[in-house]
């Protein structure tokens, strides 16, 4: 699936890029402390980066099944019943997730018109971050459901 590939390349240079941003500002903030210079904006990008890292990272760790799960009991079922359960576990993960974004829309509805305190960044912007998390989500867990049923035997090697 090519598509995927490129989403997933994608969020991965955002995380990237963006836990990059954190670790610049959080630099500049440390060195300011010894310069005649105050960087009083860096703890409010800090913040905005690291909860854009978050929202590109987990869908990523949706996607690698990185989450962390309890599977002493679905252990014990067979691999087929196993299958079917993780789809419907991942089934209702999209509902919710499909829920949470539509819900992180309305939020970004709040956000306009109001600005960061010392950035004066657009606030729904930030709030943006709920639904785009939550979209990508969805996507990644419609990908695995859509494997138990398409793909049986490549869930089982991987």
């Amino acid at each position: 699936m090519k598509g995927t590939n490129i989403l997933t390349k994608t969020l991965e240079a955002a995380t990237i890029l963006s836990f990059l941003g954190v670790i610049v500002v959080v630099l500049i903030q440390i060195l300011s402390r010894y310069l005649p210079y105050t960087a009083v904006w860096t703890e409010e990008l800090t913040r905005f980066l690291f909860i854009y890292s978050i929202s590109f990272g987990a869908p990523l760790a949706l996607k690698n099944k990185e989450f962390i799960s309890v599977d002493i009991l679905t252990g014990l079922l067979p691999q087929k019943v196993q299958e079917y359960y993780e789809a419907f576990i991942y089934l209702v993960v999209v509902i919710l997730s499909f829920v949470i974004a539509y819900h992180g829309y309305t939020f970004i509805e709040v956000g306009k018109g109001q600005t960061s305190a010392t950035m004066a960044v657009d606030m729904s912007v930030i709030h943006a971050s709920i639904a785009i998390s939550f979209v990508f989500i969805a996507i990644y867990a419609i990908f695995h459901v859509m494997n138990v049923f398409i793909h049986p035997k490549e869930r089982s090697e991987s």
